[in-house]
Protein backbone atom coordinates (compact mmCIF):
# COMPACT_ATOMS: atom_id res chain seq x y z
CA UNK A 1 0.00 0.00 0.00
CA UNK A 2 0.88 3.97 -0.69
CA UNK A 3 0.08 7.27 -0.70
CA UNK A 4 0.45 9.96 -3.48
CA UNK A 5 0.84 13.29 -1.58
CA UNK A 6 -2.00 15.56 -3.45
CA UNK A 7 -1.52 19.90 -2.79
CA UNK A 8 -4.63 19.23 -0.88
CA UNK A 9 -4.65 15.60 -0.12
CA UNK A 10 -3.56 12.30 0.05
CA UNK A 11 -4.50 9.14 -2.34
CA UNK A 12 -4.38 5.43 -1.35
CA UNK A 13 -3.14 3.40 -3.70
CA UNK A 14 -2.52 -0.43 -4.01
CA UNK A 15 -0.31 -2.41 -6.82
CA UNK A 16 -1.47 -5.82 -7.15
CA UNK A 17 -0.31 -8.66 -10.03
CA UNK A 18 3.14 -8.94 -11.80
CA UNK A 19 5.51 -5.97 -12.54
CA UNK A 20 5.55 -5.84 -16.17
CA UNK A 21 1.94 -6.64 -16.61
CA UNK A 22 0.29 -3.66 -18.57
CA UNK A 23 -1.68 -1.56 -15.95
CA UNK A 24 -5.55 -2.05 -15.53
CA UNK A 25 -6.80 1.04 -13.19
CA UNK A 26 -9.91 0.03 -11.30
CA UNK A 27 -12.67 3.07 -9.98
CA UNK A 28 -14.30 2.48 -7.38
CA UNK A 29 -17.86 3.50 -7.03
CA UNK A 30 -19.50 6.21 -5.00
CA UNK A 31 -19.40 5.32 -1.20
CA UNK A 32 -17.11 2.30 -1.21
CA UNK A 33 -13.05 1.94 -1.31
CA UNK A 34 -10.50 -0.23 -3.54
CA UNK A 35 -11.97 -2.98 -2.06
CA UNK A 36 -14.90 -3.53 -3.82
CA UNK A 37 -12.98 -4.89 -6.53
CA UNK A 38 -11.40 -7.95 -4.44
CA UNK A 39 -13.60 -10.36 -6.56
CA UNK A 40 -11.54 -9.21 -9.51
CA UNK A 41 -7.91 -9.32 -8.03
CA UNK A 42 -7.21 -12.82 -8.83
CA UNK A 43 -8.41 -13.30 -12.29
CA UNK A 44 -7.55 -10.08 -13.25
CA UNK A 45 -3.57 -10.47 -11.74
CA UNK A 46 -2.89 -13.39 -13.96
CA UNK A 47 -3.00 -11.39 -17.14
CA UNK A 48 -2.76 -7.44 -15.57
CA UNK A 49 -0.70 -5.17 -13.23
CA UNK A 50 -3.79 -4.18 -11.30
CA UNK A 51 -4.21 -0.89 -9.47
CA UNK A 52 -6.73 0.14 -7.12
CA UNK A 53 -7.53 3.10 -5.38
CA UNK A 54 -9.42 4.84 -2.64
CA UNK A 55 -11.58 8.15 -4.87
CA UNK A 56 -10.88 11.37 -3.18
CA UNK A 57 -13.31 11.50 0.29
CA UNK A 58 -13.27 7.12 0.62
CA UNK A 59 -11.62 4.68 2.57
CA UNK A 60 -7.84 6.36 3.66
CA UNK A 61 -7.41 8.99 0.95
CA UNK A 62 -8.24 12.15 1.81
CA UNK A 63 -11.82 13.77 2.44
CA UNK A 64 -10.79 17.75 1.59
CA UNK A 65 -13.98 20.31 1.46
CA UNK A 66 -16.36 19.71 -0.82
CA UNK A 67 -18.27 19.84 -3.28
CA UNK A 68 -16.01 18.00 -5.90
CA UNK A 69 -16.23 17.49 -9.56
CA UNK A 70 -15.80 14.78 -12.05
CA UNK A 71 -13.03 16.63 -13.62
CA UNK A 72 -11.47 17.04 -10.37
CA UNK A 73 -12.00 13.23 -9.39
CA UNK A 74 -9.92 12.43 -12.78
CA UNK A 75 -7.47 14.86 -12.58
CA UNK A 76 -6.90 12.63 -9.16
CA UNK A 77 -6.30 9.68 -11.45
CA UNK A 78 -4.27 11.21 -13.82
CA UNK A 79 -1.54 12.88 -11.45
CA UNK A 80 -1.46 9.29 -10.02
CA UNK A 81 -0.85 7.62 -13.27
CA UNK A 82 2.00 10.77 -13.77
CA UNK A 83 3.46 9.79 -10.80
CA UNK A 84 3.58 6.34 -11.13
CA UNK A 85 5.31 6.60 -14.84
CA UNK A 86 2.13 5.12 -16.69
CA UNK A 87 1.80 6.72 -20.35
CA UNK A 88 -1.26 4.11 -20.96
CA UNK A 89 -3.74 2.18 -19.00
CA UNK A 90 -6.50 0.48 -18.94
CA UNK A 91 -9.39 1.64 -17.34
CA UNK A 92 -12.47 -0.21 -15.25
CA UNK A 93 -14.88 2.47 -13.46
CA UNK A 94 -18.39 1.24 -11.80
CA UNK A 95 -20.70 4.12 -11.14
CA UNK A 96 -19.05 7.37 -9.99
CA UNK A 97 -15.79 5.61 -11.57
CA UNK A 98 -17.50 5.30 -14.52
CA UNK A 99 -17.89 8.86 -14.71
CA UNK A 100 -14.35 9.26 -14.33
CA UNK A 101 -13.96 7.14 -17.15
CA UNK A 102 -16.07 9.14 -19.48
CA UNK A 103 -13.71 12.01 -18.91
CA UNK A 104 -10.43 10.11 -19.46
CA UNK A 105 -12.44 8.95 -22.86
CA UNK A 106 -13.64 12.43 -24.01
CA UNK A 107 -10.85 14.60 -22.52
CA UNK A 108 -7.57 12.51 -22.44
CA UNK A 109 -7.69 9.45 -24.77
CA UNK A 110 -4.04 9.23 -25.23
CA UNK A 111 -3.44 8.11 -21.65
CA UNK A 112 -5.81 5.03 -22.35
CA UNK A 113 -5.92 1.75 -23.85
CA UNK A 114 -9.47 0.91 -23.40
CA UNK A 115 -12.33 1.79 -21.34
CA UNK A 116 -15.01 -0.14 -19.50
CA UNK A 117 -17.93 1.49 -17.84
CA UNK A 118 -19.92 -0.28 -15.65
CA UNK A 119 -23.37 0.31 -14.08
CA UNK A 120 -22.89 4.28 -14.60
CA UNK A 121 -24.95 6.57 -17.16
CA UNK A 122 -24.11 9.91 -18.96
CA UNK A 123 -26.32 11.58 -16.14
CA UNK A 124 -27.19 9.57 -13.37
CA UNK A 125 -30.67 10.94 -11.12
CA UNK A 126 -31.86 14.41 -10.36
CA UNK A 127 -30.46 17.54 -8.52
CA UNK A 128 -33.31 16.85 -6.20
CA UNK A 129 -32.61 13.54 -5.70
CA UNK A 130 -28.70 13.80 -5.03
CA UNK A 131 -29.72 17.12 -2.68
CA UNK A 132 -31.91 15.08 -0.39
CA UNK A 133 -29.08 12.30 -0.19
CA UNK A 134 -26.32 15.01 0.60
CA UNK A 135 -29.11 16.88 3.51
CA UNK A 136 -29.49 13.26 4.59
CA UNK A 137 -25.98 12.52 5.34
CA UNK A 138 -24.90 15.82 6.53
CA UNK A 139 -27.84 15.14 9.26
CA UNK A 140 -27.71 11.58 10.25
CA UNK A 141 -24.20 10.71 8.97
CA UNK A 142 -23.96 7.29 6.44
CA UNK A 143 -26.50 5.03 8.46
CA UNK A 144 -29.04 7.64 7.54
CA UNK A 145 -28.77 6.14 3.80
CA UNK A 146 -27.20 3.20 3.63
CA UNK A 147 -30.16 0.42 4.14
CA UNK A 148 -31.82 2.37 0.96
CA UNK A 149 -28.30 2.36 -0.96
CA UNK A 150 -27.60 -1.55 -0.28
CA UNK A 151 -30.76 -2.68 -1.28
CA UNK A 152 -30.65 -0.98 -4.90
CA UNK A 153 -26.78 -2.28 -4.98
CA UNK A 154 -27.38 -5.62 -4.69
CA UNK A 155 -30.61 -7.99 -5.34
CA UNK A 156 -32.47 -9.41 -2.37
CA UNK A 157 -31.98 -12.62 -3.62
CA UNK A 158 -28.42 -11.79 -3.56
CA UNK A 159 -28.90 -10.09 -0.35
CA UNK A 160 -30.33 -13.49 1.13
CA UNK A 161 -27.99 -16.12 -0.17
CA UNK A 162 -24.66 -13.97 0.43
CA UNK A 163 -25.23 -12.40 3.55
CA UNK A 164 -21.32 -12.04 4.38
CA UNK A 165 -20.67 -10.15 1.09
CA UNK A 166 -23.16 -8.00 2.03
CA UNK A 167 -22.23 -6.97 5.85
CA UNK A 168 -18.57 -6.29 3.80
CA UNK A 169 -20.25 -3.61 1.34
CA UNK A 170 -22.34 -2.09 4.10
CA UNK A 171 -19.31 -1.74 6.40
CA UNK A 172 -17.46 -0.20 2.90
CA UNK A 173 -20.67 2.26 2.84
CA UNK A 174 -21.10 2.66 6.89
CA UNK A 175 -17.39 3.74 7.11
CA UNK A 176 -17.46 6.16 4.38
CA UNK A 177 -16.69 10.09 5.49
CA UNK A 178 -19.86 11.27 5.59
CA UNK A 179 -18.02 14.60 4.52
CA UNK A 180 -16.35 12.61 1.41
CA UNK A 181 -19.63 10.94 0.59
CA UNK A 182 -21.75 14.02 0.49
CA UNK A 183 -18.69 16.19 -1.68
CA UNK A 184 -18.64 13.05 -4.11
CA UNK A 185 -22.65 13.10 -4.25
CA UNK A 186 -22.25 16.65 -5.83
CA UNK A 187 -19.43 15.31 -8.67
CA UNK A 188 -22.00 13.11 -9.66
CA UNK A 189 -25.08 15.29 -9.17
CA UNK A 190 -23.15 17.86 -11.42
CA UNK A 191 -22.03 15.59 -14.24
CA UNK A 192 -23.42 15.56 -17.57
CA UNK A 193 -21.86 13.77 -20.46
CA UNK A 194 -24.21 13.63 -22.88
CA UNK A 195 -22.88 16.05 -24.94
CA UNK A 196 -19.66 14.65 -24.74
CA UNK A 197 -19.81 10.54 -25.49
CA UNK A 198 -19.33 10.87 -29.09
CA UNK A 199 -16.17 12.49 -28.57
CA UNK A 200 -15.18 9.15 -27.05
CA UNK A 201 -12.67 6.97 -29.59
CA UNK A 202 -11.26 4.81 -27.23
CA UNK A 203 -12.67 1.42 -27.67
CA UNK A 204 -15.08 1.51 -25.15
CA UNK A 205 -17.53 -1.75 -23.39
CA UNK A 206 -20.23 -1.08 -21.47
CA UNK A 207 -21.75 -3.09 -18.63
CA UNK A 208 -25.26 -3.07 -17.22
CA UNK A 209 -27.43 -4.98 -14.63
CA UNK A 210 -30.67 -6.17 -15.70
CA UNK A 211 -31.85 -5.36 -12.25
CA UNK A 212 -29.64 -2.23 -11.43
CA UNK A 213 -32.61 0.48 -10.36
CA UNK A 214 -30.08 3.13 -10.03
CA UNK A 215 -28.18 3.12 -13.55
CA UNK A 216 -30.81 0.66 -15.56
CA UNK A 217 -30.03 -0.86 -18.70
CA UNK A 218 -31.74 1.85 -21.13
CA UNK A 219 -28.97 3.80 -19.38
CA UNK A 220 -25.83 1.64 -20.53
CA UNK A 221 -27.80 1.12 -23.97
CA UNK A 222 -27.83 5.09 -24.43
CA UNK A 223 -24.13 4.96 -23.56
CA UNK A 224 -23.45 2.33 -26.02
CA UNK A 225 -25.20 3.99 -28.80
CA UNK A 226 -23.78 7.49 -27.88
CA UNK A 227 -19.90 5.80 -28.27
CA UNK A 228 -19.01 5.29 -31.48
CA UNK A 229 -18.43 1.32 -31.65
CA UNK A 230 -19.20 0.47 -28.20
CA UNK A 231 -19.44 -2.72 -26.73
CA UNK A 232 -22.88 -3.77 -24.81
CA UNK A 233 -23.12 -6.10 -21.56
CA UNK A 234 -25.73 -6.72 -19.51
CA UNK A 235 -25.18 -9.47 -16.43
CA UNK A 236 -28.04 -10.78 -14.20
CA UNK A 237 -27.50 -8.11 -11.16
CA UNK A 238 -28.25 -4.73 -9.83
CA UNK A 239 -25.67 -2.51 -9.78
CA UNK A 240 -22.44 -3.51 -8.26
CA UNK A 241 -22.36 -6.28 -10.88
CA UNK A 242 -18.94 -6.98 -10.29
CA UNK A 243 -19.59 -8.38 -7.21
CA UNK A 244 -23.10 -10.10 -8.06
CA UNK A 245 -22.86 -11.58 -11.05
CA UNK A 246 -18.61 -11.67 -10.50
CA UNK A 247 -17.94 -14.51 -12.74
CA UNK A 248 -19.52 -13.36 -15.84
CA UNK A 249 -18.23 -10.00 -15.04
CA UNK A 250 -14.63 -10.91 -14.94
CA UNK A 251 -14.80 -13.10 -18.05
CA UNK A 252 -16.78 -10.76 -19.81
CA UNK A 253 -14.41 -7.81 -19.04
CA UNK A 254 -11.45 -9.80 -19.16
CA UNK A 255 -12.79 -10.60 -22.60
CA UNK A 256 -13.11 -7.49 -23.96
CA UNK A 257 -9.62 -5.81 -22.77
CA UNK A 258 -7.50 -8.87 -23.69
CA UNK A 259 -9.48 -8.83 -27.44
CA UNK A 260 -7.26 -7.52 -30.40
CA UNK A 261 -8.25 -4.59 -32.58
CA UNK A 262 -10.24 -1.79 -32.00
CA UNK A 263 -13.24 -3.01 -30.57
CA UNK A 264 -12.29 -6.26 -30.49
Amino acid sequence: MAFLKLNDAQLFYQWDGPEHAPALVFSNSLGTTHRMWDPQLEPFTRHFRVLRYDGRGHGQSSATPGPYSIEQLAGDVLRLLDTLKLERIYFCGLSMGGMIGMHLGAAHASRVHKIVLCNTAAKIGTPDVWNARITAVQAGGMKAVAGAVIDRWLTAAFRATHPGETAQVLSMLEGCDPAGYAASCCAVRDADFRQKLGGIHVPTQIIAGTHDPATPPADGRALSELIPGAKYTELPAAHLSNIEAREEFNREVLAFLKSQGAHG
